[in-house]
């Protein structure tokens, strides 16, 4: 379980679904039974002592209409595509539960920015561009491969990384569909590896909630 604190007041905390029973038995137990109220990205639970609980749907989990439906939503096994990119780094995999079940990570020379005022500064930057722009076709070619025939199958697609790195990559006009499955929440990884994106699959499952205290 990760902790953070959350602008404007509070902190989030990311749940595994196969905890989270676990976890809301914990805070029945600190601030009295909450009562549950649906909400457009998932469940609120109010305790009687005034904290408060936002429970997010993990990515392509079902809506639920109660506590114990939103329980089995988010533990229920689902086929979630995911894409990590930074720079000239990606990597793609399909995920089945809680297991990768395929995947590619491949690397790129994309050349790091150079001092403003340098005499070829132009000639470095539009080289950069150029090195950015194949890693992005080359992460295209990825997805297209790997997440392009799951699309049927696929309850969501969740990237991670650099935003600006995975946007040039779903720009591509062929993988719109693989685009539309995009769910809004964006992982904070480092540079893609298999280790790390082994790790987003766990990260791409976990309950986002906002936890007020009183």
């Amino acid at each position: 379980m990760v902790s953070r604190p959350a602008a404007g007041g509070g902190r989030w905390v990311d749940v595994d679904p196969e905890r989270l029973p676990r976890w809301v038995t914990g805070f029945a137990e600190r601030h009295g039974v909450p009562a549950g109220r649906v909400t457009a990205d998932g469940l609120e639970l109010a305790a009687p002592d005034g904290a408060t609980a936002e429970l997010t749907r993990p990515p392509g989990a079902e809506p639920a209409g109660d506590l114990d439906g939103f329980l089995a939503a988010a533990a229920a096994p689902r086929r979630i595509g995911l894409l990590l990119a930074r720079k000239g780094a990606v990597a793609v995999g399909v995920a089945a539960g809680r297991e990768l079940v395929s995947h590619k990570v491949d690397t790129h020379y994309v050349q790091g920015r150079t001092a403003a005022g340098g005499w070829s500064q132009q000639r470095f930057a539009r080289r950069r561009d150029n090195q950015a722009k194949a890693a992005a076709a080359d992460g295209a070619g990825i997805v297209a491969r790997l997440l392009l025939p799951e699309v049927g199958a696929l309850a969501a697609v969740v990237a991670g990384g650099d935003r600006q790195a995975v946007d040039a990559i779903l720009a591509e006009r062929s993988l719109a569909p693989v685009a539309e499955l995009r769910a809004g929440r964006l992982l904070d990884v480092p540079e893609p590896r298999h280790a790390v994106l082994v790790d987003a699959v766990r990260l791409a499952r976990a309950v986002r909630i906002l936890v007020r205290d009183p």
